[in-house]
């Protein structure tokens, strides 16, 4: 098979889901396959079809938002599918395509908190992405609670490290993100 979608995701991701045989291994070790509108193998075989109605369902989906990269679908394919990388590669197309699940509002919020903070300084800064996060879904006072344990575990730092280079950090948000 030569079509469109398997030949964007390989250019983009370098994974090439046309070796998928549908064996549906990764769906049968995905901890979130219950949860999901599509389990990973349903995914695969719907861009496959390279029908665009299958293609914006997928980006549409909240199954793309609720994969957590565990990797344990490449670890049980046996064509070593990464899975995990054609997920970040549907989640950006649907951010880009502006067909995000309104079920994945809060898996998006924190998506974008994590980018940000990682665009800030070079380093993810758990306080400065939980601020982004709280912010974005205004669920303020969830888990304040544990602050003042986290801050005296030194789980949180109030100043985030930062890398020395920023500007290679600018010029890859720039080659590789999409307006918000």
């Amino acid at each position: 098979m030569n079509h469109t979608t398997a030949k964007n995701i390989k250019e983009t991701t370098g994974v090439d889901i046309d070796k998928c045989y549908q064996c549906g291994k990764c769906s049968a070790g995905c901890i979130l396959a219950d949860d999901m509108d599509y389990p990973p193998s349903v995914i695969i075989h719907m861009l496959q079809t390279d029908d665009q109605t299958n293609n914006k369902k997928i980006l549409s989906s909240e199954s793309i938002w609720l994969c957590q990269n565990c990797e344990n679908c490449i670890g049980r394919c046996p064509m070593e599918i990464d899975i995990p990388k054609v997920m970040d590669y549907l989640r950006t197309e649907s951010v880009k395509k502006k067909c995000v699940s309104h079920k994945a509002k809060n898996q998006l919020s924190f998506y974008r908190s994590f980018l940000d903070s990682v665009r800030m300084s070079g380093r993810l800064s758990e306080l400065v992405m939980t601020i982004c996060y709280k912010l974005r879904t205004f669920n303020l006072l969830q888990d304040v609670k544990l602050v003042p344990s986290m801050l005296a575990k030194g789980k949180l730092k109030l100043i985030p490290e930062s890398i020395k280079n920023k500007k290679s950090i600018k010029s890859i948000f720039k080659k590789t993100t999409t307006s918000k």
